[in-house]
């Protein structure tokens, strides 16, 4: 499993999840998650989500901690799972930064805070392979719905540490899944 913090900013407009999108623009061939900074708006065109598409609910932040992640040979109920790995993994991290009692509330794949909506994400399915999205907002400035930000409400400064722990925590889940199916005998 390969891991990136991208330090450019880099738009995400959805075009982005897309198959081997990390191996052509970051040179990271197989299964691997980025993670960058920059503004989001997912117009419905580009949106993945058929509920969200049908609700007319575009996605936009004019800040955004991104992941892509993307794993081969893999089904999507298994991209849907590891989508909700990466919200926990994230919810945990996020956490460690944070004064003790602090609450952010996880709701399917998705995570709260205070009342607003600190994240967004979705898996899907390619011809070869598993995709996932997850973005966390940095501001909640111009968001379409109530929404909190890792800057602008819970006043976290230090994002490229937060997204590179995000990003080493999930691969070394990753790779420990991997070596627990590799030291186990079947059974008849």
């Amino acid at each position: 499993m390969h891991g990136k913090f991208i330090e450019k900013e880099i738009k995400y407009t959805g075009s982005e999840l897309a198959p081997h999108w990390l191996y052509r623009n970051f040179n990271l061939q197989g299964d691997a998650i980025v993670g960058f900074i920059g503004e989001a708006e997912v117009k419905l065109t580009e949106m993945v989500d058929v509920l969200d598409v049908m609700t007319q609910r575009p996605i936009y932040s004019k800040s955004m901690l991104n992941f892509i992640v993307e794993h081969f040979n893999a089904t999507l109920i298994e991209g849907a799972l590891r989508q909700r790995l990466l919200i926990h993994i994230a919810r945990e991290v996020i956490l460690s930064f944070m004064p003790k009692g602090t609450v952010i509330k996880r709701y399917g794949d998705d995570l709260f805070y205070e009342g607003g909506k600190l994240s967004v994400s979705i898996a899907t399915k390619s011809m070869t392979s598993v995709l996932i999205h997850v973005g966390i907002n940095i501001t909640a400035e111009g968001a379409p719905v109530k929404a909190s930000g890792l800057e602008s409400e819970m006043l976290l400064k230090n994002l490229a540490e937060i997204a590179q722990n995000i990003i080493n925590n999930y691969c070394l889940e990753c790779e420990q899944i991997l070596s627990a199916t590799c030291k186990v005998r079947g059974v008849f």
